[in-house]
């Protein structure tokens, strides 16, 4: 084609090896990673061209054929075939009485040369060796090739949703993202989320549906946003933070529609790890603390300390929480999880992690 596909969509099923028999024959004890035995991978092309792969291995015969449909001609190579391996199909259709009519013509068979494949890849390396040619098939092509299969490889895990080219993160073809904003690696941006111009947001962070995130805001590596946030500018989210569904951050204390403030409006922090559930409000102008947990539905006023778990509208300290989210208790200013055996030290409102 020329080109890469503008976008790459990937469906298929495991059929052979099952949920069931995986332990019995190939080892597999991840379901995710089961080879499909049958795949169609659909690409679209910038220039409108639309084209499909289907690949099975347990059809019960061998096909290897490229089925070309042009504006005038249909063209057919089907390398398993002896002789006529490429012809030419000068079909119509014409339209008569508002009704498409199919209007058959004589194949044509084209001659081509019957050497063989394999021989003249390899003769063609050797000559771009000794003679120092760029190949045909060089190796930006072989890295092309990896990048639709690795977009249709990821189509697959997410039950065919269709991957944008040209990125190394994952935005469903709903999600809207002015360009230029930063998007790490491994990041996934769902279903009609928009993700405004000069956005910042770091590594493997998953975006839920219907999110919205600021030109100014700015979200670290391994953040989970759920769905009906939107992260408005200057709100900073730190590393890990766990954001859930419908809260709500602000960065105008006083908003009037008559009295805008043109840009100028008031930062929030929230730092490494926090987690803020379910329809909880932060006002602006707070930091909400490392590893602290506010409470579904909590109004937060003013700063939440570290490992703080906060409740209530306003909402205020009613706790304390590891940084594996597990809940702790303070015994003499000391505690100790349960879980995963970390320890604390807690002076008046602060507490501080005491490494080994």
């Amino acid at each position: 084609m020329g080109e890469l596909p503008e976008k790459v969509s990937s469906f298929g099923e495991s059929y052979f090896i099952t949920e069931n028999t995986q332990a019995n024959t190939s080892g597999l004890n991840d379901v995710s990673k089961i080879p499909c035995d049958v795949t169609v991978t659909h690409l679209e092309f910038k220039n409108g061209i639309r084209a499909h792969i289907f690949v099975s291995w347990i059809h019960p015969y061998k096909e290897q054929k490229l089925v070309v449909i042009g504006t005038k001609k249909m063209a057919v190579f089907d390398d398993t075939e002896r002789e006529n391996k490429l012809v030419l199909y000068p079909h119509k259709v014409e339209w008569i009485n508002s009704l498409p009519v199919a209007k058959k013509a004589d194949v044509e068979a084209i001659d081509i040369p019957k050497d063989e494949p394999l021989r003249n890849a390899c003769l063609h390396f050797v000559e771009c060796v000794n003679l120092r040619k760029k190949p045909l098939t060089d190796g930006t092509e072989s890295i092309n090739v990896l990048k639709v299969l690795e977009l249709a490889s990821e189509s697959l895990k997410n039950n065919g949703v269709k991957l944008k080219m040209g990125s190394n993160y994952f935005a469903h073809e709903t999600a809207v993202i002015d360009q230029p904003c930063e998007i790490g690696e491994g990041t996934k941006i769902w279903h009609f989320t928009h993700i405004m111009s000069g956005a910042k947001i770091g590594k493997n962070c998953v975006i839920g549906q219907n999110c919205f995130i600021g030109a100014r805001a700015v979200i670290g590596d391994g953040v989970k946003i759920q769905n009906n946030v939107s992260v408005y500018d200057l709100v900073t989210l730190e590393d890990y933070v766990f954001v859930g569904p419908s809260a709500v951050f602000t960065n105008d204390i006083n908003p009037r529609a008559k009295y805008p403030k043109g840009g100028k409006w008031i930062p929030t922090l929230v730092r490494e790890g926090a987690t803020i559930g379910a329809n909880a409000t932060i006002l602006c102008g707070i930091t909400i603390g490392r590893w602290a947990m506010i409470g579904a539905g909590a109004v937060v006023t003013k700063d939440v300390p570290d490992y703080a778990i906060v409740t209530g509208v306003p909402a205020k300290v009613t706790g304390w929480i590891c940084e594996c989210g597990e809940k702790i208790n303070f015994k003499k200013g000391n505690a100790v999880c349960k879980k995963c055996g970390r320890k604390y030290q807690k002076k008046g409102n602060k507490v501080m992690q005491i490494k080994n």
